[in-house]
């Protein structure tokens, strides 16, 4: 049965909607988190330590950060593969292009096989830049997550890498909340304007949220 579900274009939309609602879920928490950089380095550091200890005694040390991660991984491959496989089954339906492209179609909705391949790259380099050091442009320093991203946002490259893959993350979100509702039986005549409308909004503060991570070390107001 499951295999079934997942070989249909409606269980792959499925997928795609509710893996896309866990990773907006952890994207709403972490955008939170990220601000609390502006309230200097010893609370974003307790922060961020904190993370690590979240259910214990009951759970133990980084526990509970990691099964965070791994429900995360299992989203974000879930959300790919079925994206992908959506894709090549569009394709295949219609291998020549059409003749006019379809004016309603919003930049978002064009542009969201890009956006999630860039994002795809753009988490890569977010980890090992912030999260193994591999990538790190400063002395990565285990357990100093402010100084970290101070380090990262110090540089002309790690603000424009950041950036652009933020924007391309409003333009999915943009796309992909209203799409997913769609999917999940939420939308409906009445209901689409203001689902439209959350997305947007969504979309906006989300963007420069993460957004106002960098502007903040590079005006100087984090430090």
């Amino acid at each position: 049965m499951a295999r079934t579900v997942w070989d249909s274009s409606v269980g792959k939309k499925t997928v795609m909607a509710v893996s896309g609602i866990v990773m907006l879920l952890y994207l709403v928490a972490h955008m939170i988190g990220n601000l609390k950089i502006y309230f200097g380095a010893g609370e974003f550091n307790s922060y961020a330590h904190w993370l690590r200890t979240v259910g214990e005694p009951f759970m133990h040390y980084e526990w509970t950060l990691w099964l965070i991660r791994v429900v995360l991984v299992v989203a974000v491959v879930a959300h790919a593969t079925a994206a992908y496989q959506l894709s090549r089954r569009d394709i295949k339906a219609r291998p020549s292009k059409y003749v006019h492209k379809k004016a309603r179609t919003s930049y978002a909705t064009r542009t969201m096989r890009w956006g999630g391949i860039i994002l795809g790259l753009f988490i890569v380099w977010h980890l090992l830049d912030l999260t193994t050091g591999t990538a790190h442009p400063g002395g990565f320093q285990e357990g100093h997550p402010y100084q970290n991203v101070v380090d990262t946002f110090s540089t002309w490259y790690g603000n424009v890498v950041y950036i652009v893959a933020m924007l391309a993350l409003g333009l999915h979100i943009r796309h992909g909340f209203w799409s997913a509702a769609q999917t999940l039986g939420a939308g409906g005549r009445t209901r689409d304007r203001v689902l439209k409308a959350a997305a947007n909004v969504l979309a906006l503060l989300l963007t420069a949220g993460f957004i106002a991570v960098p502007v903040g070390v590079m005006t100087g107001v984090v430090s």
